[in-house]
């Protein structure tokens, strides 16, 4: 149980902050604008931050990176590739997302606000001190509900808007079981218990992990849109609300998950190569 207490504890950390969902199709997009369209949203960027949180790795299965030495920084350069992530994401974009969805969400982020919106999270993500952008983080929004209780009731709208933390406590649970399945297939752990009982014991972690992606997010926005009024704040949030923008956001979460679980199950597969089995 401490063992996989970790391993909640550790995607939390990694993952927290974005979400997952199903989208409807449509009329696919044209495959050019979706590639246009991404790199106006900086969500090469976001795919980045994934190869970032390969560092955890490592961690949920019981094991210290540092056994690996450059082994190791040399396997998450190879499949946490962006480029490669950025075109599993392109053509799984371009077959889902609707022409209609993709030209509403591009003509807001194409928008003066929308720009220094993506400017300010591409900012957040790639943030190489974790620790001093929580810590900030956790002051400032300590100060914004001492003195701004409305400014902090709106980072919780636009966190709401995103469906912060159902979403992300499913694909966080689906994430992990995936890369634990394809570690223990691979034999780099002797996994313990069955899928249904590891998807149990997950479940029973819900609460912790529901309070730590609330308190995360709040933190995590207030410290991204730091730069931004009040009534910058509330004109994304009603972006978000959007039922449009509902769709595009889903979608383009589903997609860096799906892509998050893809590539922690390679790294998986890789392993079996470089470390000795571990127990969990």
């Amino acid at each position: 149980m401490r063992a996989l207490e970790r391993i909640c504890h550790v995607a939390i950390m990694a993952a927290a902050v974005w979400m997952t969902a199903v989208a409807s199709p449509g009329h696919a997009a044209d495959q050019r604008r979706v590639d246009a369209f991404l790199e106006v949203t900086g969500f090469g960027v976001a795919l980045e931050s994934i190869r970032l949180s390969a560092d955890s790795a490592p961690e949920m299965l019981g094991i210290d990176a540092q056994a690996f030495g450059s082994e190791w920084s040399r396997l998450v350069r190879e499949v946490f590739d962006t480029d490669v992530m950025l075109q599993m994401g392109s053509d799984i974009l371009t077959q889902t997302l609707s022409e209609e969805a993709l030209e509403h969400a591009a003509g807001f982020y194409a928008s003066d606000l929308g720009q220094r919106l993506v400017t300010a999270e591409n900012a957040s993500h790639m943030m190489d001190d974790g620790a001093a952008k929580s810590e900030a983080g956790i002051a400032i929004l300590e100060g914004v509900q001492r003195v701004n209780p409305a400014r902090a009731a709106l980072l919780t709208r636009l966190n709401e808007a995103s469906d912060v933390e159902d979403s992300s406590i499913r694909a966080i649970q689906e994430v992990q079981i995936r890369f634990l399945m394809a570690a223990a297939g691979a034999g780099v752990i002797r996994l313990q218990m069955e899928e249904p009982d590891l998807r149990e014991v997950l479940r029973s972690q819900e609460p912790e992990m529901r309070a730590s992606i609330q308190q995360n997010a709040l933190e995590t926005s207030a410290y991204t849109y730091q730069a931004f009024s009040d009534d910058e704040v509330q004109a994304y949030a009603q972006a978000l609300e959007h039922p449009t923008m509902q769709e595009v956001y889903a979608l383009m979460n589903a997609v860096q998950y799906e892509i998050m679980a893809n590539r922690f199950e390679a790294v998986a597969a890789r392993l079996a190569g470089m470390q000795p089995s571990q127990d969990l």
